[in-house]
């Protein structure tokens, strides 16, 4: 028996207005417990600060902990697209993990912004990666930063030290293109376990070729390790670490250990002793303001801020998509794909954003300042 024709319009008219009223679904994985816990729980308390709205449309944000595990992140974004239908992924916290849901992004056709640094997770853009977009600063971008000072300093060989996963051999990579540029040497290269409790092997390869400088290209509070073994080994050159490292509970872990490690950054991490002519200065300032107000002063860290500029993105992007799709769609998916590849001037806590098709992160010299540790605080380096 067929409907009447009012209550078929009325039906109609009510799907559509359920369709036009359907929430924006994010879906956030990082590794809040485990190794990266000092990186992931920073990223975990700014998804809180981010937009309940977005073009009048409400925004959900479903938050898991990957617990710096490579399988459950993936397993994470698994049930994040199938069971929670997000739209988006935001995540993870380091490369790895970053790496391994690459193929779930894809598989799925949802678009992912990462919070890792390897360059490998957006290069090269191809079939997979064209989903696939990162905030923070590519490690040619920080390994360019690192080389130059150590020319500057009069640095001449170096001795590295970095995890034995993606993130340690991308640097490894990159570091050693720029390191011949600017007539720096490698002596010693080594690696060590992100749960490692001894490094004594390594360091002394490293004490024994008496290099004019370390490098250690580890995250969090774990790239400690090597640099406080090799000071009670007696090592006296230069030390330095990759902005990996650029949070308090690096200091508060190291303490003495780490005073006067030179390490590129993000502008976040002294946004209040940048000069008033710097781009990035009122942005980050902005993030800083309100991360504090919510967890006290003092408690920022760079790592919030790659999660606060994957929110600047995907509130960009979903902003432009929702004039031509409705969220929970895989045209809504597309639309936040295409306008996350045509981002274009988005101030973020970092650096200003400006991606391609061929460019998903889309920063550029500005996201990067070099730091010294001094007196257990950072010390911007004009």
């Amino acid at each position: 028996m067929p409907y009447p024709a009012k209550l078929v319009v009325a039906i109609g008219l009510a799907a559509a207005a359920t369709l036009v009223n359907a929430d924006i679904n994010v879906g956030v994985t990082v590794s809040a417990t485990g190794p990266a816990a000092s990186l992931g729980i920073p990223e975990k308390n700014t998804i809180a600060l981010m937009p309940q709205t977005i073009g009048g449309q409400k925004v959900n944000y479903i938050v898991l902990d990957d617990a710096s595990d490579t399988v459950k992140s993936v397993a994470n974004a698994r049930k994040l697209i199938s069971e929670d239908k997000v739209d988006i992924l935001l995540g993870s916290t380091t490369t790895p993990n970053s790496l391994a849901m690459i193929d779930v992004a894809a598989e799925s056709q949802t678009p992912m912004i990462s919070m890792a640094a390897s360059s490998t997770i957006v290069e090269p853009v191809d079939a997979k990666r064209r989903w696939v977009f990162k905030t923070p600063q590519n490690d040619i971008m920080m390994s360019l930063a690192i080389a130059a000072h150590m020319q500057q300093q009069g640095v001449k060989t170096v001795g590295f030290i970095g995890f034995n996963d993606a993130y340690g051999e991308g640097w490894f990579r990159e570091f050693s293109k720029v390191a011949s540029v600017k007539g720096l040497t490698i002596l010693a290269s080594e690696r060590y376990s992100r749960t490692d409790t001894s490094v004594t092997g390594q360091v002394l390869k490293l004490v024994a070729a008496n290099a004019d400088a370390i490098l250690i290209a580890a995250s969090g509070t774990p790239a400690v390790l090597p640099q406080r073994t090799l000071k009670e080994r007696g090592y006296a050159g230069k030390y330095y670490q990759t902005h990996g490292v650029a949070n308090n509970d690096f200091l508060r872990v190291g303490g003495k250990d780490v005073e006067g490690t030179f390490l590129p950054a993000g502008p976040v991490l002294v946004a209040d002793q940048l000069p008033a002519s710097n781009k990035v200065k009122a942005s980050a300032l902005d993030y800083v303001a309100k991360y504090e107000a919510a967890n006290g002063k003092g408690s920022v860290s760079t790592f919030g801020a790659h999660a606060w500029d994957a929110g600047r993105l995907m509130s960009a992007a979903a902003a432009v998509a929702l004039k031509t799709a409705q969220p929970g769609t895989p045209q809504f998916r597309a639309a936040l794909r295409d306008a996350l590849e045509k981002t274009s001037e988005v101030q973020g806590a970092h650096g200003i954003f400006n991606m391609s098709p061929t460019d998903h992160l889309g920063l550029d010299q500005r996201a990067r300042v070099m730091v010294k540790i001094e007196n257990g605080a950072w010390k911007y380096q004009p």
